[in-house]
């Protein structure tokens, strides 16, 4: 939308429009006291955004009497502010009607704290530095035509930025459509009904101006009023973790939604995101989940996508992750009330006065790992007094139709020593049982979600009714399977917290050697393994034939015989790699099909006979996958998963920052929809997660000491039941060298 003053008058012009905007105090000589609530506090009073979101006085600038005009919504949005408020009309100024012609004449009758700037992207860097010139100290881009617009816009939002560095203003923008703080009466937002949005408890931070919006839409129609939502473009300044760090100062913020497109800086990120999440939840929604980029050069770089480091590094500094809007809405709205103690594993007591949705219900709780505990022997016996005898009462407890019986189930159930919170399920059915009544009756042992079906305004009144009483609700069972699987991240997430850092820390000391310059061949990357102690097979890198029949005469058999070069990481594929070799007759076959792989991928002529590595076969065993990389957004992370051959197809994995404890590496199985596998699987061996958790730390702490390192991984590392083996290896260098690597392997 094009953002341009009023029209001039001039001969074949319509008559002249008065601008929207507030009532005529904003004119010489007067200007709105602060006074009330919603404005006691200064522009610093809420650290360094105060100028931004708890301004004194505001300047619209490019305010237009075209009502279809960026400037006109504007002053439409801000006409209810109680501060100062001036519309600057370069153009068209009329002083007496609170329309000036720059800001430094607006301020000479009011503070100006921020400046919102509805104008042409060519000209809003000048627009800006002007404001910053008469002391605002804070502002809004609104436009597009920047970055996202081609070399033209990309040198706008690089003036844009220099304005901001150069005079400390902050900048909200550009390509926003605002933010909104309805608790001080400030919609700085062009979309309609945004001023509608009520006061609440949720905070929303959303990389893109509509989700901001939407989500505002739906929290309001969830029944959950806005401390503050704010959309923030193309981040030349504000971003994510500015605003997290403000909202940590905010006493009036209960929970916030945080939306992800994209991070520039993941560790300053997750770094706010844990700040936040130790006073208040923070849920996140990320972006991209089927997000496929360039074919990268190991397993781990395949693997760790943007999408699953971004969600991995949020949920490790302390956020409960959702899939969708709706997801956040619930889980969200659900946190702003509600808050369980820190715990490993929270008890989940199911009641539901219908089968049907309760099974659906326990259905995504399993699938979210929640705990379901049996109700003990004393628990079963106290619902069978209530409880007609056909229901089921063993968890979930299945009320049959409900009656007036419900609150002394949910009372029942809360008194179990094994639940720590109830989600509960009922269908609207005013003529069976009052639900309102229920709750009030059963009082607030254990936190109470609720799932209330139904459609009209009987049921918006039950749900508001609950929500009065500070009972989270939602319409269905997924969204009561949502609003119950973020309080159990949120208690699992800062037990982990107390229990010690959890990454993101100092590199072990124990890690003082030095790789070498690199390229590393499998041979040199296991040896760099056994000095980290983690333990290989025996083997010999092997010069000539003579060499490698001297190995398979020594070395316990039978034998692997692989290629080894630097240059391929990939030798499976080339059918550069030969197992169970037991005799010479199969050794020599094996250097034969090695030397004829050597010279299809060799871009030179290669030699008379290529070197091989000699190793001993492990027993049978479950293949993982375990490496280190330095992602380019938040530095080196650690990555697990099923491994072998399989590993980028089966894609379950879990992934942490790095430097991380071995302690906190030992629980990264247990994010793997395969863990079963795990846990001696039919007779197979039993994963040791404490060597594990070993052996990930170790991988992380070499890459965050050694930036000449770019990535380290073993696949497979295989669980034996004598313990864990590293069956292959590749290292691969940071910089040029590294590159060279990459586009040798497959």
């Amino acid at each position: 939308m094009e953002a341009s003053v009023g029209p001039s008058t001039t001969a074949g012009v319509p008559p002249r429009v008065p601008l929207p905007g507030p009532d005529p105090v904003a004119r010489p000589g007067r200007s709105l006291p602060l006074g009330g609530d919603a404005l006691s506090e200064s522009a610093d009073g809420l650290g360094g955004l105060g100028a931004l979101f708890a301004p004194r006085g505001i300047a619209v600038i490019g305010a237009s009497r075209d009502p279809a005009k960026l400037g006109a919504a504007l002053a439409r949005s801000v006409a209810g502010f109680p501060g100062y408020v001036a519309l600057v009309n370069a153009r068209d100024p009329e002083p007496g009607s609170g329309v000036y012609a720059s800001v430094e004449e607006a301020a000479e009758y009011g503070p100006i704290d921020l400046a919102l700037v509805c104008l042409p992207a060519r000209v809003c860097a000048d627009a800006v530095a002007e404001a910053a010139k008469a002391g605002a100290r804070a502002a809004v881009v609104y436009g597009g035509g920047f970055a996202e617009a081609g070399a033209d816009g990309e040198r706008y939002q690089r003036e844009l930025a220099d304005v901001a560095e150069r005079t400390g203003i902050r900048l909200l923008g550009p390509n926003t459509s605002g933010f909104l703080a309805p608790g001080r009466g400030l919609t700085a937002s062009f979309v309609p009904g945004a001023a509608d949005v009520p006061s609440g408890r949720v905070a929303v931070v959303a990389a893109s101006g509509g989700v901001n919006h939407a989500l505002a839409f739906l929290l309001s129609e969830a029944g959950h009023g806005l401390t503050l939502a704010v959309g923030l473009g193309n981040c030349v300044d504000v971003t994510a973790a500015d605003v997290l760090e403000h909202l940590a100062g905010d006493p009036h913020t209960g929970a916030v939604a945080l939306h992800i497109e994209s991070v520039a800086d993941g560790r300053r990120l997750t770094g706010a995101v844990a700040r936040l999440a130790a006073t208040r939840p923070v849920v996140a929604l990320v972006v991209g989940r089927h997000d496929v980029g360039a074919f990268a050069a190991s397993h781990t770089g395949a693997l760790a996508t943007s999408w699953r480091t971004t969600r991995a590094a949020l949920a490790q500094a302390g956020a409960a992750l959702v899939d969708d809007e709706r997801e956040l809405v619930d889980a969200v709205g659900a946190l702003s009330l509600v808050r369980l103690p820190a715990a490993a594993d929270p008890g989940v007591g199911v009641v539901t006065a219908q089968a049907g949705p309760g099974l659906l219900l326990l259905d995504e709780l399993r699938g979210r790992r929640a705990a379901v505990p049996e109700l003990t022997a004393d628990t079963r016996r106290a619902l069978a007094e209530v409880l007609p005898p056909l229901t089921y009462q063993a968890n979930p407890v299945d009320t049959g139709r409900p009656g007036p019986g419900f609150g002394a189930v949910l009372n029942t159930v809360a008194a179990d020593p094994a639940v720590d919170l109830i989600a509960g399920y009922a269908l609207h059915e005013p003529a069976a049982f009052d639900l309102v009544e229920a709750v009030d009756a059963a009082g607030h042992n254990v936190p109470l979600l609720l799932g209330v079906g139904g459609t009209g305004d009987d049921v918006r009144r039950v749900r508001r009714a609950l929500l009065e009483r500070g009972v989270p609700v939602a319409g269905d069972p997924h969204g009561l399977a949502a609003m119950t699987g973020a309080l159990l991240a949120d208690a699992r997430a800062r037990h982990r917290t107390s229990a010690g850092p959890t990454g993101a820390g100092t590199p072990r000391a124990a890690v003082a050697m030095e790789p070498g310059p690199g390229p590393w061949n499998e041979d040199q990357a296991k040896t760099l393994l056994d000095r980290l102690g983690i333990p290989t097979m025996p083997r010999r890198a092997c010069p000539d034939r003579a060499a490698a029949h001297r190995a398979l005469s020594e070395l316990p058999g039978p034998v692997a015989v692989k290629l080894l070069d630097a240059a391929v990481l990939h030798k499976t594929e080339i059918g550069g790699v030969h197992l169970g070799i037991r005799t010479p007759a199969e050794l020599d076959a094996a250097l034969d099909a090695i030397e004829e792989a050597a010279r299809r991928v060799a871009e030179a002529a290669p030699p008379d006979a290529p070197q091989v590595l000699v190793e001993s076969m492990a027993p049978p065993g479950v293949d993982l996958v375990v490496g280190a990389r330095r992602d380019p957004v938040f530095g080196p992370v650690v990555l697990v998963g099923l491994g072998g051959t399989t590993a980028e197809a089966m894609a379950d994995v879990s992934i942490r920052l790095a430097p991380l404890t071995a302690t906190e590496a030992a629980t990264m199985p247990a994010d793997l929809a395969g863990y079963a596998l795990l846990d001696g699987w039919r007779g197979g061996p039993v994963l040791n997660r404490a060597a594990l958790g070993e052996v990930t730390a170790a991988l992380g702490d070499l890459l965050a000491a050694h930036p000449a390192l770019a990535e380290v991984e073993i696949n497979p590392l295989r669980i034996t039941a004598h313990g864990l083996v590293a069956l292959d290896a590749v290292c691969i260098a940071a910089g040029p060298a590294g590159m060279a690597q990459e586009e040798g392997g497959d």
